[in-house]
């Protein structure tokens, strides 16, 4: 891919920064900087129109069925540039737009602003976003043009089969670009009508290259998703919400399965769900630490592998 360039971060912090926890700002840039990383590139945080956001946010407040019925006060409930500025302050080099519809109608619009969003953000790699319907292979053509580097599939808010035949053209659009899709398929936080591995299994057996990105580590179905990505090439897993200590209460994961994830150590990528989180951003990467497994696993997991996936260069002077 393109080599993009991307503004290097100062470990120490600079001037304009939207301030926030003082204390949590310099624990996550001393996460980082301790591993001798330029930054963090987080695969999985949500950006989207703001009437939709609140309406995310309302659905969380009123404990709606697809959270589990968990208490989950949105620790990041700021506006839009402030919520940007609060990654730039902790070093998160490029950050993404998760926005996803949940009816027919609602991708296209999303992705037009996702557009204007990705010219005003720099630091946002382009998102865009698809749903069955007639027509989706058009628009997801479309955002490929306008610059789309990464689309997000969510197949529990959707309540989609992914391997729905309306979806097949674009999956085949999406394989032959190289464009990364992060999806969340797994059960977590409740079940939906097609999460689980069989219909991504499905989805892969007729595109084998497609780049998927397996949101929150595929969890609860951890191991079934462990084996999709073992056995297809270019599926990767992000680490949103895993291991914290909010998701071990409910869908623990099982250290059994520790040496696989050190073996797909080149296919896990730092996602925090951001701003749509019940605790501090840097207890996900407090998480990922206690893991042990080592600096080389945290390095590659937390920048190198989406650096060298959405083709970031190195800041200069490194």
């Amino acid at each position: 891919m393109d080599d993009h360039r991307v503004a290097p971060v100062d470990p120490a912090g600079s001037p304009g920064h939207v301030s926030v926890g003082g204390a949590e700002t310099a624990e996550v840039r001393r996460f980082w900087g301790r591993l001798g990383l330029p930054g963090l590139v987080d695969v999985h945080t949500h950006f989207m129109p703001e009437r939709v956001l609140h309406k995310v946010w309302g659905y969380f407040d009123a404990l709606g069925p697809l959270t589990g019925g968990l208490e989950w006060p949105i620790t990041y409930r700021k506006a839009e540039a402030e919520r940007a500025g609060v990654l730039r302050e902790f070093g998160v080099r490029a950050f993404t737009a998760m926005l996803y519809p949940h009816k027919p109608g609602m991708a296209r619009w999303l992705n037009g602003w996702a557009v204007d969003f990705a010219r005003r953000t720099p630091d946002c790699l382009h998102t865009a976003t698809l749903y069955p319907e007639p027509g989706v292979e058009a628009y997801v053509r479309e955002a490929v043009e306008a610059g789309a580097r990464v689309f997000k599939a969510h197949v529990q808010v959707g309540a989609y089969d992914p391997a729905d035949e309306l979806l097949q053209p674009a999956w085949g659009l999406l394989a032959e670009a190289g464009i990364p899709v992060v999806i969340h398929c797994g059960s977590g936080p409740a079940p939906g009508k097609h999460t689980g591995p069989e219909p991504i299994a499905r989805v892969l057996a007729r595109h084998p290259r497609l780049r998927l990105v397996v949101a929150h580590l595929g969890m609860p179905e951890y191991e079934e998703f462990f084996g999709l990505a073992e056995r297809y090439g270019e599926v990767r897993l992000d680490t949103t919400m895993a291991f914290t200590d909010f998701t071990e209460g409910f869908m623990p994961f099982p250290r059994r399965a520790l040496p696989r994830l050190a073996a797909l150590g080149d296919r896990v990528l730092l996602g925090s769900d951001f701003p749509n989180i019940p605790y501090p951003y840097v207890d996900q990467l407090h998480a990922l630490e206690r893991l042990d497994l080592g600096e080389d696993w945290l390095r590659a997991v937390c920048h190198d592998n989406a650096a060298g996936l959405f083709g970031l260069s190195a800041p200069s002077g490194l």
